[in-house]
């Protein structure tokens, strides 16, 4: 079996200067690609094109259909990504020549403008420039281009989205300047850095973010509180990594599973902690764990998510429609002769699992390659909701 095709500890992260390439990792990418595009013809030439390359510099430059197959293959290979029928129709915007951070800020409002398409959100990946020997790469330091602040006040409240203090501090040093009035869900700013550059602090356009306000179909009175979310996840601290060439600075988007927003985001009680203050709102009996009030809110918030972005014609998927959808594309990647990893942990929905088909099965668990790592540390990809 290819080595591409199996378990593999990520290169380590690069030091400007040094950027070490694993030939093994390089030769099974190529041919993988070749195998899976037999248009391409016989694999020799181009195998020793890049050897020739990476003799001559300590690198090789990926063609621009190597880049795209291997970030497709690399969304196909998201062991924690239950959304993966359509890794094909992923769009790819090759960015490898922009590395200035205040340009790479620019690019990603541009990401959002391409995958949010007037709310029919499109699977995107935005890919700048490789860390190459002697030439650091760029990096965003925010978990995903939009991020909603947090503001923690004189009592220990947190106002906004807790999981963004740190991020939130660090802005407000670098020089952003809150809303007067601030609120929760007031969006940062993009932080990007490189070295050899001056970092970048970009506040993102109103019109590039497209958010979605709460409704409730049987519970008017949400629609009052002004609670929302933005359509667009594009998550943006990825380490890509595509035969044995790492991508540090690499934003990909989907589109949202109701319960990421639902039962994570807006629930957990280190986010927005919201189901205290549902529940009492429906009127619920709180005064023990066994009313299962937690439960019954919690059911409301996310239908409230999927009740609103409907009707706002947000793209949007249910917990029970994507998990039929990832036994189809488990199917299909079998069909082909193809590993499909899982992690049972990420693939198991946060509500009802027990009630989806997903639940009651086991998964291969290897780690293969293309893949996304975390940009600092090797490991599985930690996508942040």
């Amino acid at each position: 079996m290819p080595r591409s095709l199996t378990a593999l500890p990520p290169a380590p992260v690069e030091t400007p200067g040094q950027v070490e390439i694993d030939i093994a990792e390089v030769e099974d990418f190529v041919r993988q690609h070749h195998a899976e595009h037999p248009e391409l013809g016989p694999v020799e030439a181009r195998l020793a094109e890049v050897h020739a390359e990476i003799a001559a510099t300590g690198t090789y430059r990926h063609t621009a259909e190597e880049l795209t197959f291997g970030a497709r293959v690399a969304w196909r290979n998201s062991s924690r990504c239950i959304g993966r029928l359509y890794w094909r129709s992923l769009k790819v915007r090759d960015l490898r020549e922009v590395s200035a951070p205040a340009d790479v800020a620019a690019e990603c409002v541009e990401h959002l403008r391409v995958a949010t398409n007037k709310g029919k959100i499109r699977p995107v990946i935005s890919i700048f420039g490789p860390a190459e020997p002697g030439m650091p790469a760029p990096r965003i330091e925010n978990e995903q281009i939009i991020r909603y602040a947090a503001y923690r006040g004189p009592d220990g409240g947190v106002l906004g989205d807790a999981r963004n203090l740190e991020l939130t501090e660090l802005a407000i040093r670098r020089g952003w300047q809150p809303p007067a009035s601030r609120g929760p869900f007031d969006v940062l700013p993009l932080l990007v850095s490189c070295e050899g550059h001056d970092p970048a602090l970009v506040e993102i356009p109103a019109d590039a973010v497209l958010e979605v306000p709460l409704a409730h179909p049987e519970l008017p009175w949400l629609a009052a509180v002004g609670v929302k979310w933005h359509a667009v996840p594009a998550i943006s601290n990825m380490r890509l990594r595509i035969g044995g060439i790492d991508y540090p600075c690499a934003p990909f988007n989907g589109w949202y599973m109701g319960t990421e927003i639902g039962a994570r985001n807006l629930a957990d009680h280190d986010r927005y902690d919201l189901l205290p203050f549902i529940a009492k709102r429906m009127g619920l009996d709180m005064s023990s764990e066994a009313t299962l009030w937690r439960d019954r809110a919690l059911v409301e918030l996310n239908r409230a998510v999927l009740h609103s972005f409907g009707e706002a014609g947000v793209t949007i998927t249910d917990h029970h429609t994507e998990s039929q959808r990832f036994l189809t594309h488990l199917e299909k990647e079998e069909a082909a002769g193809r590993s499909c990893p899982a992690d049972w942990s990420w693939i198991v929905p946060p509500v009802s699992g027990g009630l989806t088909p997903v639940y009651h099965r086991y998964y291969d668990t290897r780690e293969l390659l293309p893949n996304f790592f975390p940009a600092a540390a090797p490991g599985k990809c930690p996508v942040a909701h």
